[in-house]
């Protein structure tokens, strides 16, 4: 961990995770060729690139190989029936944007408040009590999506579904309850490693849970023949064996010395991860649930829109989990930095995640836009869902830098704390603007086009409006909005050491 000495140099503790943040400070004089580059050199942002590089893969990774526990669970007990598949699907959808969103939205406190006490606290053990914060705030999180999982029927009844479906949704997400929580946990401890730049072992982990997922999906639906409800227990039992795994990873490999066993301290200071984790969850929700909407209203152009709008829809998922990726490692990045007091070093790793992030963009532009005819024969031969998607691929093509900037930027924006800032400008550009745009241009006229013409305009409103955010930034505040955040005796003791 870094340390503030008494003559004023800083110096770190050697780990073989250091080459991931800034070199200590010293009061050598630098050169004037060092100096005459400037902290936003060429050189300097090609090895902060590299960085990011190396630590978005293992999550891009990670994220896909965890979207496909929910595809593969899909596409299995789906083979059964269409009644079944049906549910599955409907039921997944459900819970991608209820709990699924308190682990990947309200994990985001994890993003802001480890990554800068791993570098920043004196004490390395905060960050293993930030662990155990987030297990209590975010299991008291779980209840109520518990509670409404298991009394769904209704609900579902009243949003004017089939009874069939609502009734068997229901019994599947009821069975999904407990591996809800795993899931949560997962991603909680995901965090507790990725901030201490141990990246790649969540996706070690979930090579071996993903084919083992698929596995017990077959042998529960098929072979011990509990049909439909044997896919939610596979899959929730998969989630906590991936927890488990990676606490194992923690204990016995890599991770284990930022553990200082269980302390009262975890019920202390909630209010702040409470409140960083709601940001979090509206942060990222606000973007999905506007997806989910555009699915219900492509439901209502017909058949050949709705089949084209899950082929889109589909293919955007594992495309997004790039800028995605490269959020959670931009996020870890700014976080340690800032812990660092790196105002400048924080400043310069958002700005070159966001054009590392323009480039992907742009690359996946290129490719959708070269097989924009021929995309949809992968999901379905139907002439007219193929001409349909071809029409609309362009639309989705064209936000992918836009989707690539909202990822990299408001990754940025959980480093620092301000996820309250990209849930505000999700909320104003999505809800205020472009959607009720986009479907109203749906019904006049323009069909499944107008929709995505809405969601397109919304990600640049969001890409455009955070990198403005992020560049003008004031990065020495947000040093110290970083230690405010941490727990007192940590903001007392580096204050003290300071003077």
């Amino acid at each position: 961990m870094q340390k503030v000495t008494s003559n004023g140099s800083s110096t770190q503790h050697p780990t073989e995770y250091t080459s991931l943040l800034s070199k200590p400070f010293n009061n050598e004089p630098c050169s004037d060729s060092k100096r005459s580059e400037g902290p936003f050199s060429r050189a300097l942002v090609l090895a902060e690139s590299w960085l990011l590089l190396k630590d978005s893969i293992p999550v891009i990774l990670a994220y896909t190989l965890q979207n496909s526990l929910q595809t593969v669970s899909v596409l299995i007990i789906g083979r059964s029936s269409p009644e079944n598949l049906a549910a599955s699907a409907f039921s997944q959808m459900f819970a991608m944007v209820t709990a699924w969103m308190i682990g990947l939205g309200g994990t985001t406190a994890m993003d802001t408040l480890a990554s800068s006490s791993f570098t920043g606290s004196s004490n390395k053990h905060d960050l293993g009590i930030l662990l155990q914060r987030g297990f209590v705030v975010l299991g008291l999180f779980y209840i109520p999506v518990a509670f409404l999982w298991a009394f769904s029927e209704p609900i579902f009844l009243f949003l004017g579904q089939d009874p069939q479906l609502s009734r068997d949704s229901a019994r599947f997400l009821t069975c999904l309850i407990p591996g809800g929580l795993g899931y949560i946990y997962f991603e909680v401890m995901k965090k507790y490693l990725q901030a201490q730049g141990i990246m790649r072992a969540g996706t070690y982990v979930l090579l071996i849970t993903s084919p083992l997922s698929a596995a017990l999906n077959y042998i529960f639906c098929y072979t011990f023949e509990i049909g439909l409800l044997g896919a939610p227990l596979a899959t929730g039992l998969c989630y906590w064996l991936s927890f488990a795994l990676l606490v194992l990873y923690a204990r016995f490999i890599r991770g284990s010395e930022c553990w200082g066993g269980w302390s009262r301290e975890a019920f202390q200071n909630l209010h702040t991860f409470a409140r960083l984790a709601l940001m979090g969850i509206i942060h990222v929700g606000t973007e999905w649930w506007a997806f989910e909407i555009v699915a219900l209203a492509a439901g209502r152009l017909g058949t050949v829109s709705l089949a084209a709008q899950s082929v889109i829809m589909t293919a955007d998922q594992v495309l997004n989990t790039i800028p995605f990726g490269i959020g959670v490692a931009t996020s870890g990045r700014v976080g340690n930095l800032l812990g660092m007091r790196d105002d400048t070093g924080a400043a310069r790793a958002a700005h070159t995640s966001a054009l590392l992030s323009v480039a992907f963009g742009g690359i996946v532009l290129v490719v959708l836009m070269g097989t924009r005819e021929h995309f949809a024969k992968i999901f379905n031969d139907d002439a007219s869902v193929v001409d349909l998607t071809a029409e609309v691929l362009p639309y989705v093509a064209l936000f992918q830098i836009a989707d690539g900037l909202n990822g990299s930027c408001g990754g940025s924006l959980r480093g620092m704390g301000r996820q309250h800032v990209g849930a505000m400008v999700n909320m104003v550009s999505y809800y205020c603007g472009a959607l009720p745009l986009g479907i109203w241009l749906a019904f006049h006229g323009w069909g499944l086009k107008g929709l995505w013409v809405g969601q397109c305009i919304a990600l640049y409103l969001v890409g455009a409006l955070e990198w403005v955010i992020v560049a003008r930034s004031q990065w020495d505040n947000e040093v110290h909005k970083a230690f405010q955040r941490m727990d007192v005796h940590d903001v007392l003791e580096d204050g003290v050491e300071d003077e």
